[in-house]
């Protein structure tokens, strides 16, 4: 098993995607809800809590999913999205990188 780090230029990929997906209102509101109702929410019970047409709603539930910020799975005829809060971890390690400080340590 190797212990390789991750491609840096992979990282960046991820990273911007995950902003991207954070970039519109919509999608952070809808983010913000699945995770105050738990982290886990049924698609309908996703669309009822905003006013735009249904899809509207799955585009932005597609750019989260697509972004690995909600995962998927099919209960029945429902779609149960959850929050995957390790991507998240990506927008800690870029603030990280602003930390005052921080660019000097990196230096040395």
């Amino acid at each position: 098993m190797s212990s390789k780090a991750p491609d840096p230029r992979q990282r960046l990929a991820a990273a911007d995607a995950v902003f991207t997906a954070l970039a519109h209102p919509a999608r952070r509101q809808i983010l913000m809800t699945v995770h105050f109702w738990g982290g886990a929410m049924a698609a309908g019970q996703i669309a009822k809590r905003f006013g735009c047409a249904w899809p509207t709603t799955t585009r932005h539930l597609r750019v989260l999913e697509k972004a690995g910020l909600l995962s998927q799975r099919k209960v029945g005829r429902t779609r149960l999205y959850r929050v995957e809060r390790a991507k998240l971890d990506l927008v800690r390690d870029w603030l990280g990188w602003m930390e005052p400080g921080r660019e000097k340590k990196e230096r040395t």
